[in-house]
């Protein structure tokens, strides 16, 4: 018999909670019309130099994984394990992201959740889960904190720049 992961169960969970919630995904063109005409905050969740480097016009950004800062045994470990692999900037989930959400929207604001590729909880042959994303994970987080109104960008801001809607930067 198949056995998942531990990964794989985790999100078997977290998409079952999302449909639940009833989660909707919305294109690209959809969240620009909802953050222009419906008062929806984009939720950008890429790391800080991404959104600094592009993002649609007034997103705010609250990063769901950010670099491992620490410098406990467990920290230096894990740091060691990435860079086995060759990673250098190794992450962990940012364990302050509700509460920055929090201090910028109120619970019952309406939030479009945006990661560089979007993620999908829709069945396909190759990913009958859905395809976990750090929108998909930052939306579960919030319903499971009492966000009401939350939506999931389809396709990311890769979509989003493909489909040549506006963009800002923060770069000098």
């Amino acid at each position: 018999m198949f056995k998942f992961s531990s990964a794989e169960e985790e999100w078997k969970i977290k998409r079952q909670l999302l449909l639940e919630k009833k989660v909707r995904s919305v294109d690209v063109k959809e969240a620009f019309r909802l953050s222009k005409a419906n008062n929806f905050v984009i939720l950008d969740v890429r790391p800080e130099a991404e959104f600094k480097e592009a993002h649609p016009e007034g997103a705010i950004n609250v990063q769901i994984y950010r670099l491992i800062k620490e410098w406990t045994a467990w920290d230096i470990a894990r740091r060691a394990a990435f860079a086995f692999f060759g990673i250098f900037s190794g992450t962990e989930e940012n364990p302050e992201f509700i509460q920055s959400v929090e201090s910028k929207i109120p619970k019952d604001g309406k939030i479009i959740v945006a990661c560089s590729a979007g993620g999908t909880t829709k069945p396909t042959q190759n990913l009958p889960e859905g395809q976990q994303s750090r929108s998909l994970i930052a939306a579960y987080l919030l319903v499971l904190n009492g966000y009401k109104n939350v939506y999931h960008l389809e396709g990311g801001i890769y979509n989003w720049v493909k489909e040549g809607l506006p963009i800002v930067s923060d770069e000098d």
